[in-house]
């Protein structure tokens, strides 16, 4: 079988390679603006490099170049998500710096004219002439196209999280390989995150540094010890209600300031998902939101996937953003056995 080499444009951390790699492709690069990942994506890749630069700005040579000879070529994309994401519905998205980054992927696409493509985001990203106009490219470079929603926790991976996936080859006709888990069997929070040390809101793990959670006010200690996995403000005596959610237009907002289930799978990890105001992040049983670790697991990220030196330790928003902008490692991995298997 042909070797299948991989360059993952917009790779942040590296959730999309690790994956891949976890297929049995070979990723031989990735590239991003944001500087602060190239720890995390080396470390943890150690055969692909990180090259800190715009996709926009690059070169059909560049890439060229970086792509071993005789193998099969595959170049992945996932562009920036929140120009298409529904938080951004009712703003100027068409005015956001990242809009023109999938038609700087279609224009490399054509220069390159790689084997195989794939790319990933929301699925509201297929409501935009941008997506429209970057299918149309693919189909006028005679390449196959399979483009669906996916649903994360049918390919076990313990999120309630929707992805909109498009597979092209030029070989032939490829499709994603058939979902791995159904309701009976999703992978759960419990399951997932269970076994980790017991640590307090504020607090860090000795043994990893990763395993810390945010600080909590007293109000929202207050609010969390009144919270039930599943619930929702709902439940809090009304002395702890915001303002803002006791008028009519706040009411209905009752995903957010929340505990997880255990026997169920997590919400959709965001770049603030270590804060319990931010959404139903706070921890099924501790008094605290989740940790920066369980945020990555629920990514599933391995446990000892390593984000950053023990000399050079970022920040809360820093590391939540390179783990909530990931695509899921398991999703990655998915993606790579549709290719291997599209090959065979």
């Amino acid at each position: 079988m042909s070797t299948i080499s991989a360059i993952d444009l917009f790779c942040g951390a590296g959730g999309l390679t690790h994956g891949l790699i976890k297929s049995n492709i070979n990723v031989v690069a990735g590239f991003d603006t944001e500087a602060s990942c190239r720890y995390a994506y080396e470390k943890n890749n150690l055969n692909a490099r990180f090259f800190n630069q715009d996709v926009a700005k690059l070169s059909k040579q560049t890439i060229q170049k970086l792509y071993p000879e005789k193998h099969l070529r595959l170049l992945a994309g996932c562009a920036p998500c929140q120009p298409f994401s529904t938080y951004s519905q009712g703003r100027n998205s068409h005015e956001d710096r990242r809009w023109p980054l999938l038609y700087a992927f279609a224009n490399l696409v054509k220069k390159i004219e790689p084997e195989m493509i794939t790319m990933e985001n929301v699925p509201d990203i297929t409501k935009h002439q941008v997506y429209k106009d970057f299918i149309v490219t693919l189909k006028l470079s005679k390449y196959e196209v399979w483009a669906d929603n996916v649903f994360c926790p049918d390919y076990g991976i313990p999120q309630i999280r929707k992805r909109h996936v498009v597979l092209a080859s030029r070989i032939g006709k490829i499709q994603l390989i058939p979902p791995t888990h159904t309701r009976k069997n999703y992978k759960t929070v419990k399951q997932t995150i269970y076994n980790l040390p017991r640590i307090a809101a504020g607090e860090r793990s000795p043994d990893d540094l990763l395993h810390q959670s945010a600080k909590l006010s007293v109000l929202n200690l207050a609010r969390i010890r009144h919270s039930k996995p599943g619930g929702t403000w709902h439940d809090w005596p009304d002395s702890l209600v915001s303002p803002c959610h006791k008028k009519k237009s706040g009411k209905t907002y009752s995903g957010v300031y929340a505990r997880m289930s255990w026997n169920e799978p997590s919400p959709t990890m965001t770049t603030q998902c270590y804060g319990y105001g931010n959404g139903r992040f706070g921890h099924p049983e501790q008094d605290r939101a989740i940790s920066l670790r369980e945020a990555a697991l629920l990514q599933t990220f391995p446990e000892d996937y390593i984000f950053f030196s023990d000399k050079n330790i970022p920040t809360f928003r820093s590391i939540g953003k390179m783990i909530g902008n990931a695509v899921p490692v398991q999703l990655g991995k998915v993606i790579g056995q549709s290719f291997i298997q599209h090959l065979d």
